[in-house]
């Protein structure tokens, strides 16, 4: 009756992790042979686990990334100019912490949206949020929030979220309100959070892309400069997962 009184209180404190570990033990005669300390610190482990999980599942929920993607499945046989000292040193997310940008170019088919959320996913895994949107998408639930009233809460959540990942960058024009909007999601990023880029269309190209000389100078100034760039190269990898099956960077 005791340990179930205990049980009970744990769920009331919400201390999932530990009620199921003591349950765990109560059905394990080994664990009775532990100190009371050693019990203990078991106990508290699976807490600590459990709550690390959670987070884990929340933040990867919110970010909402296209694929499935981890930086330790990383394909670098395909010859496309991927380094595993670049990636190593993008996958400790310091640049995250430091408020800056990645680019990531190269042709259809090379993996950019991939590495994308390999990344997001690992940063993710360090405990930052993240977001991952398509551009036509982000211009979409921008002109949404200007007409039903919550654009100050879209832009609130986008400048607090760590890494903000733009896909599909440079696949169309933009419109003269689509370049303001973009302008006010970098200016309110610049120096407080990440932003990754991901596109099809080399950097010297996006000067057009954007189109008006003033806006695009200032944009593109708080994109790239200081900025980690991945110019990749070479045949599609979904060509290449056709011809060999086992490799598991397919995109």
């Amino acid at each position: 009756m005791l340990t179930q009184n205990t049980l009970d209180t744990l769920r009331q404190l919400k201390l999932t992790g530990m009620c199921d570990a003591l349950e765990q033990q109560r059905a394990q005669p080994d664990t009775h042979d532990l100190a009371f300390e050693e019990r203990l610190a078991l106990l508290i482990d699976r807490e600590v686990l459990h709550r690390e999980n959670r987070r884990l599942d929340r933040l990867l929920k919110a970010a909402r990334l296209r694929v499935p993607a981890c930086v330790e499945d990383v394909d670098y046989r395909h010859p496309r100019g991927l380094e595993r000292s670049r990636m190593a040193g993008l996958a400790s997310c310091d640049w995250i912490r430091q408020s800056l940008n990645l680019c990531i170019t190269g042709p259809t088919g090379c993996g950019k949206t991939w590495l994308a959320c390999a990344l997001g996913n690992q940063a993710c895994r360090q405990g930052l949020s993240v977001r991952y949107l398509r551009v036509p998408r982000l211009f979409e639930q921008v002109r949404i929030a200007h007409g039903d009233g919550s654009y100050a809460r879209l832009m609130n959540q986008l400048l607090k979220t760590d890494l903000l990942i733009l896909d599909d960058w440079g696949m169309q024009k933009v419109t003269a309100q689509q370049r303001q909007d973009l302008m006010e999601v970098i200016e309110d990023r610049h120096g407080r959070g990440s932003t990754l880029i991901a596109s099809q269309l080399p950097t010297e190209h996006w000067h057009d892309y954007i189109g008006s000389a003033t806006l695009a100078d200032a944009i593109l100034d708080r994109l790239l400069h200081g900025a980690h760039r991945l110019n990749l190269k070479g045949e599609s990898l979904r060509k290449a997962k056709t011809q060999k099956p086992e490799s598991v960077d397919p995109s």
